[in-house]
């Protein structure tokens, strides 16, 4: 049994070793953010490339496999249509995990406010948004996105008859 007075840097030293481990934590969590971008791009440029080859295949094909221009038409549109929705999950979770990363590094500055010293960290600021890469991936998604659409409905739509 401990002294009434040992009880005090016992409980700082689990406190210390709590922080210890939630900052490690916090830093995993961080880390796995960074690379899920990286994850959702891939997957967004798999299946984009795909379908989008998929509608190519159908605008130079369908007329030597005997299908009619209104639905070969139809079969472009729905694979852009998925396209964009693949686009939209894709962008979706890029743009949760950025909240949860502001989160984790909110939560990494607290802790080191408090076992070190006040100001250790700066905290992220959202105004920075230039400075990070998954701005980037969406300005690649949303543009990569954009011409596909003006490309079919200016080219391959049109050319369909």
């Amino acid at each position: 049994m401990t002294a009434p007075g040992d009880a005090e840097p016992e409980m700082s030293s689990v406190r210390r070793e709590f922080a210890l481990e939630r900052y490690r934590y916090l830093l995993q969590q961080i880390h796995a953010v960074n690379e899920n971008a990286y994850r959702f791009l891939a997957i967004y440029q798999t299946l984009a490339t795909g379908l989008v080859t998929a509608a190519l295949a159908l605008f130079v094909g369908y007329s030597k496999w005997g299908v009619a221009p209104s639905t070969a038409r139809g079969g472009v549109i729905g694979l852009l249509s998925l396209t964009t929705i693949v686009a939209a999950f894709t962008s979706t979770l890029i743009v949760v995990g950025a909240i949860a990363w502001f989160d984790y590094r909110n939560e990494e500055c607290d802790i080191t406010d408090e076992m070190i010293e006040p100001g250790f960290r700066k905290r992220p600021r959202p105004r920075n948004f230039i400075r990070w890469y998954e701005t980037y991936v969406l300005l690649f998604i949303i543009v990569s996105l954009s011409v596909m659409w003006l490309l079919a409905c200016f080219l391959l739509l049109p050319a369909m008859q």
